[in-house]
């Protein structure tokens, strides 16, 4: 009844515009079926992203490797998430993935929280709040949904300190402003921006020199937590979790559905003694995950304990894949569209890392530009409309449109897709 009415409403404001829109009864009970379909259906649905943009934040950033989607199949039932299978009794759910942290990290310990905005208020509040924590100028950033690290940290109940200038800070900047009241010298990684030029950053070894000479802690917020060397893919390199314990930073914080390539989550790695203290903070109970988060993680993790992260994880096998097999696939693509009618090419291209993690960088790709039908005096009004049709689709396809053309890059297409997404790009076209 309310689908009917919302149809009729619809109707007569149409009406009411200028317009002449069908009043059948078939077309009223067509529309209202559709609405009643949406209004049934769940509002977060898989899309085919052919954007090219590998850590695609509104799309769900990194997708997840078959091994972790089958663990969260296989523990979204009953778990043991806080049941101590060998003694028969209530468990921690905080054990979950941290052996297999320490592992692939080196740290001595790790908690897992929601997002990486979530480790940096609790590591501060736990730790920092009522003191200093000694910040460089140009790192007092602003993070994904308008977050700024001084806002967090005020929420946290820490004093920011900056020091230095926006693009040069010293050792002896930082030196100069610890005081019997500061709590921690912090780091933040310019994850989602690059500043260049004349430029001056202390690395992490003598941040971390000069904190535990005074007593201070050291806290390296890395953003994007690779584990893997991305300069060995052409890329800049990117801070890695691994090097960043090494060089003596107190705890790590960084985000596991970047460049880690799992689901959203933020990870702490560090200190045992300090893990203990933000473990027993009652802020860690309101931010902590639950058993699908941490069996992804989990499946996650195994990939780079055994070796295959660059086969198995998603966003590594999209980062590795080789030039020429992306211009295959897309050469594919191209043939099996002509054989459609739809008129297309393969071009060059480039794909963006994206999801605030190595910012500025790209790798070389090759695309489909395909071409709306018909001789159309308004090519971007065209392909505007087939772009908006194949998102209306089932599945969504989410592309590209420059310059009147559709582009879609076979390199964010995940595989077993191409059959979905060629055929989604015929019924755009037959209705356009």
């Amino acid at each position: 009844t309310s689908a009917v009415r919302e149809e009729l409403d619809e109707i007569r404001e149409r009406v009411r515009q200028g317009s002449a829109p069908d009043v059948s009864v078939e077309a009223v009970a067509r529309g209202a079926g559709e609405r009643v379909v949406r209004a049934m259906s769940p509002g977060l649905r898989p899309v085919i992203n052919a954007t090219g943009v590998i850590l695609h934040t509104n799309l769900g950033r990194a997708p997840l490797s078959r091994a972790a989607i089958e663990a969260i199949a296989a523990n979204a039932a009953y778990s043991n998430l806080e049941f101590d299978l060998e003694q028969g009794e209530r468990g921690s759910r905080y054990v979950h993935a941290s052996d297999l942290l320490r592992r692939t990290t080196g740290c001595e310990d790790a908690l897992v929280v929601n997002n990486n905005a979530a480790a940096l208020v609790l590591v501060l509040t736990a730790l920092a709040s009522g003191r200093e924590v000694v910040l460089s100028r140009g790192q007092a950033v602003e993070i994904g949904g308008g977050f700024r690290i001084p806002e967090i940290m005020a929420t946290s109940g820490a004093r920011l300190l900056e020091v230095g200038t926006t693009n040069r800070t010293y050792v002896a900047d930082y030196e100069r402003a610890i005081t019997p009241d500061t709590a921690a010298i912090m780091r933040v990684h310019a994850s989602n921006f690059r500043l260049v030029g004349f430029t001056t950053t202390p690395g992490i070894e003598e941040l971390a020199e000069l904190a535990h000479r005074f007593g201070v802690l050291l806290i390296d917020d890395i953003g994007s937590g690779a584990l893997l060397d991305t300069s060995a893919f052409g890329l800049a390199p990117e801070p890695l979790v691994q090097a960043s314990l090494l060089s003596g930073a107190d705890l790590v914080l960084f985000s596991g559905d970047k460049l880690l390539g799992g689901p959203q989550c933020g990870i702490i790695a560090g200190r045992a003694s300090l893990i203990a203290r933000l473990r027993s903070h009652p802020l860690a109970r309101a931010l902590r995950v639950g058993k699908l988060t941490l069996s992804a993680l989990e499946a996650t993790l195994l990939h780079y304990l055994r070796g295959e992260a660059v086969r198995e994880v998603p966003i590594w096998r999209m980062i590795a894949l080789p030039s020429a097999e992306v211009r295959s696939r897309a050469e594919t693509w191209s043939e099996r569209l002509s054989s459609r009618g739809i008129t297309s090419e393969v071009v060059e291209g480039s794909s963006a890392i994206g999801g605030g993690s190595l910012p500025g960088e790209s790798l070389p790709t090759w695309l489909v530009a395909a071409q709306p039908p018909g001789d159309s005096g308004a090519p971007e009004a065209a392909a505007g409309r087939l772009a908006a049709a194949l998102r209306d689709g089932t599945p969504p396809v989410i592309c590209r449109v420059e310059r009147g053309l559709l582009l879609l890059d076979p390199r964010t297409v995940l595989p077993g897709q191409d059959d979905d997404l060629l055929a989604a790009l015929s019924r755009a076209y037959a209705a356009d």
